[in-house]
Order: C-alpha cells, then structure tokens, then sequence
C-alpha cells in the first residue's frame, strides 16, 4: 500500500474497509479487558519535571488537533499533554528501548497484536506513512504487544510485505497497561503522537487511514511544531 501503485477505487475500497473497522475498535475494546491482564512492568512514568514540561504544550496540542481531519478525524489533541519518555519496550536488535530514547524525533506510536483485526488492516496503512514520511525528523514506531516470542508479529509482517516499519515488542504487555492506567489506551489499536521531546501530545484508540493525505496533513503539522 505504497501510493503510487494503488488505483483510486483500490485506496477508496481500502479506506472504506479501515473505516468500517473503526466501528470493531468498540468490540475490540471489550475483548482486550479479557486478553490484556495486568502485569508487572519496568514502565513506571512518573510526574517528573518530565511532565512538568510537556504541561506546558497545550497549544501545541490544539494545533495538532485541528489539523486531525478526514481519514485521521480521531486523533484528538491532548488536553494535559504529559511525557511519554520513560516507556520501555524491545527494539528490533532485541535490546530494551525507551521512547526517550528517540529524542529529537517527532513519533507516531502505534499499539498493536496480530488477534487485533482492525490492528492487521492498518498496518500496511503505517508502512506507507513510514515510507514517506519517516526521517531524521519523523518515525512511525509501531509495537506489537503479542505474548510469547517473535514468530507470530514476524510472520504476519512478512506476509503483508513491510518494508519500511520495524519490529518493536512489549510481549508483557506493560507499555499498553501503562498507558491504560493514564487513560490513554481503551482497545487496539493504539495511536500517539508523541513530540521531540517525549511528550504525549495526542492519541486516539482504533484504526485509520495513514497513508493518504489527511494523515501527511496531520504530520507535516507536528512536524511544524516548536
């Protein structure tokens, strides 16, 4: 799903099948109550001087807000923005990775699992974006919260041909508990827009179209932000 090679009435149908998945983000929802259990978790975020500084991002939030429109309309700009930068998940080289440790990029995290069907549908959306958009400014960071090893998240991301997203993983499933226990997470998926700076600026819970124009808008804006 890659833009140039998609005809109109195959992006059309594609954005329609999203859109029709984000009403399953309530279903979903319900279900993650049985399949995400709490589960103890290096991710402690605190208030620190951390959230003492992303407290003070409100207008940036309300910038990135309005400009959530169409295919991303629910996105919604944090009314108390707050740092995101002490989640701990693994990276690709299997080695812990924090979201600070991306400072001085603009993210777009995402939460998934390959039970989530609105998760499945969406990812090759993020791949798009990643690939036009991900840089020395931007990256999609998606993390795939699946119990157990590697094998399941990787197969899945073969078969769909990624090309441009790497693998992160919480198989504890803390980072979504963490962001639950902030009243960030409700179902999967999971979406943030997180700033240079670590902070949490907006969020939505459920699939979107992330490889047209609304979501290129919507990034250029946080990108723009200072």
């Amino acid at each position: 799903m890659t833009g140039s090679d998609e005809t109109p009435k195959t992006l059309h149908n594609s954005s329609r099948k999203i859109i029709a998945l984000a009403a399953l983000a309530g279903i979903v929802a319900g279900a993650v109550a049985v399949y995400v259990m709490e589960r103890p978790s290096g991710n402690i975020v605190a208030a620190t001087n951390g959230n003492d500084k992303c407290a003070l991002k409100t207008e940036a939030a309300k910038a990135v807000d309005k400009a959530a429109t169409g295919a991303v309309a629910a996105m919604r700009g944090a009314e108390a923005p707050q740092s995101v930068a002490s989640l701990t998940f693994t990276g690709p080289d299997g080695k812990p990775a924090r979201i600070d440790d991306f400072k001085g990029k603009t993210l777009l995290v995402n939460l998934w699992a390959t039970w989530c069907l609105p998760c499945r549908e969406e990812m090759p959306a993020l791949d798009a974006l990643q690939a036009k958009k991900g840089g020395d400014d931007f990256k999609v960071v998606t993390i795939n919260i699946d119990t157990g090893d590697d094998s399941k998240p990787k197969a899945f991301l073969s078969e769909i041909g990624v090309k441009s997203l790497e693998l992160y993983r919480d198989a504890s499933m803390g980072v979504f508990n963490d962001l639950k226990r902030k009243n960030l997470a409700f179902g999967l998926p999971v979406t943030m827009l997180v700033d240079k700076e670590g902070c949490q600026i907006a969020a939505m819970n459920g699939p979107a179209e992330w490889s047209g124009e609304d979501a290129a808008h919507f990034i250029d804006t946080a990108l723009a932000l200072k």
